[in-house]
């Protein structure tokens, strides 16, 4: 089974989002970064850039694959983690720590509908898995 924190939401789409406040730290679930394999270049998007929950706002290319990145609250881009410019394998090594991908702020409330705790998010990649 995958480590997943139990203080932060996660996505179907397998991101996590980790409410601080008006912001919303997200990055790629341990799950999705086995997934992927050897992350080899991250796209992130510009401070600034604004986004509705469930838009892609960047890329992760392993590799396997390229991937999109959804945003799982709606928000503005304030801060953007540039260390995965340098180091995308952060997102491997450490997906809930030096792996994170963006901090958005929020408007007002984050909305964390749709968003599952990490035992949801834990049974919904079990029977992911079981269907595959």
């Amino acid at each position: 089974m995958s480590n997943t924190p139990d203080d932060r939401l996660y996505s179907k789409d397998h991101e996590w989002a980790q409410v601080e406040g008006d912001l919303v730290r997200v990055g790629l679930t341990d799950h999705a970064q086995r997934q992927l394999g050897d992350v080899v270049f991250v796209e992130l998007p510009a401070v600034g850039d604004r986004y509705e929950a469930g838009e892609p706002f960047g890329s992760v290319e392993s590799v396997k694959a390229v991937s999109e990145v959804y945003v799982p609250v709606t928000g503005a881009v304030v801060e953007v983690n540039a260390a995965l410019t340098d180091s995308p394998e952060l997102v491997n090594e450490d997906p809930y720590g030096d792996g994170w991908a963006i901090r958005l702020r929020a408007d007002g409330p984050p909305s964390t509908d749709g968003l599952l705790d990490a035992e949801g998010y834990a049974k919904y990649v079990t029977a992911e898995s079981d269907a595959d």
